[in-house]
């Protein structure tokens, strides 16, 4: 069959919002998309062996806790040799194939600037809602040799970051 992947929780609060983004995306450049939902450890092993009887070509893996602090997903997306793309770069740091997504250590040094200005008296009220401004892509390199992918020239000059 082949096509791509979207691995999303059911029980993540953003779900339903995920899910629809992804389907309009995938709808507007005419690919189609396999959608797997895995809340727990048991349906995460009938997720990714539906996805290799599927052939599933790529996986977007969403967005949510679950699969930031239950098992390990890379571990999964290797092992069935599907190339995946994450939200963090720690997923490609700890050996994902890619990531997109904000950079958590700005993240956290602008909660780190809140903080001081809330101890320092400002009120939370006045304090400026923000947004991220600061995307990361990452590539992991020795992933994509593993699984057998040879990354175009163009696709690692955009990258942030390329692990070797």
């Amino acid at each position: 069959m082949g096509g791509s992947g979207l691995l999303i929780n059911p029980n993540y609060v953003e779900a339903e919002n995920q899910t629809r983004e992804v389907q309009d995306a995938a709808h507007r450049i005419g690919q189609g998309i396999l959608i797997s939902k895995a809340g727990t450890d048991r349906e995460l092993d009938s997720t990714f062996a539906a996805f290799i009887e599927q052939r599933i070509e790529a996986l977007l893996v969403c967005s949510d806790p679950f699969f930031d602090t239950g098992r390990d997903i890379i571990a999964f997306a290797t092992q069935s040799r599907i190339p995946a793309i994450y939200q963090f770069r720690e997923y490609a740091l700890a050996g994902g194939l890619m990531s997109y997504g904000i950079s958590l250590t700005e993240e956290y040094r602008q909660v780190g600037i809140y903080a001081g200005q809330i101890l320092k008296g400002t009120k939370p009220a006045e304090l400026p809602i923000q947004q991220s401004i600061k995307f990361e892509f990452v590539i992991n390199a020795k992933t994509a040799k593993a699984l057998g992918l040879e990354m175009p020239p163009t696709v690692l000059a955009r990258a942030d970051e390329v692990i070797e």
